[in-house]
């Protein structure tokens, strides 16, 4: 009985979150609300036993998404009004086409997958966190190590574009050449 109350509740709570993102004119209430909604998915995570993934969600979505939404929209003004001009509306056309086929298969997939059975055993005495750091690190080693490459990249690169103009170094210019830099820019 309890887990259905609770199922319902974060439901209500999560679909409350996500539509005051997607209805308000208020950036930091989008932001606020859209924390609390990952947040209010994690704890289904929590109701389904998948204590790693309820964790994950928290610290991965909740966190650094969240960190990363908020450092972009400081960047942008939020009032001004958005000006769009497709360039290649083919090219739309055939991402949204294929965007859209990417859902109907999501959501096809847990049907054809019914029969599908795990390769290694689950161990109920060791949990959740334990079995999937066994799977993680043994049948899925590469493409972890992989992905593990791809955000290294990734970061060294945001890294690299973030700082094409700091070719100076603040602690060694006296605080007139600071000015001047900064006029500069």
């Amino acid at each position: 009985m309890f887990e259905v109350v609770a199922f319902y509740l974060f439901a209500t709570l999560t679909v409350v979150m996500f539509c005051i993102t997607v209805f308000t004119n208020n950036a930091l209430y989008a932001l606020s609300s859209l924390a609390a909604g990952m947040i209010f998915i994690s704890a289904f995570f929590f109701l389904l036993d998948a204590e790693f993934l309820g964790a994950v969600q928290i610290v991965v979505y909740t966190g650094a998404v969240m960190a990363l939404y908020a450092f972009g929209m400081m960047f942008f003004d939020s009032l001004s009004l958005v000006k769009e001009k497709i360039k290649n509306p083919r090219l739309v056309f055939l991402l949204s086409g294929l965007i859209a086929l990417l859902i109907v298969i999501i959501f096809i997939s847990p049907i054809i997958g019914q029969n599908v059975q795990a390769n290694l055993p689950i161990h109920p005495e060791w949990g959740n966190t334990q079995d999937v750091g066994v799977v993680l690190f043994t049948k899925y080693l590469i493409p972890f190590e992989v992905a593990a490459i791809m955000l290294l990249v990734a970061m060294v690169g945001g890294i690299i574009l973030a700082g094409k103009r700091m070719n100076t170094s603040y602690t060694q210019l006296s605080e007139n050449q600071i000015e001047e830099q900064k006029e500069d820019l």
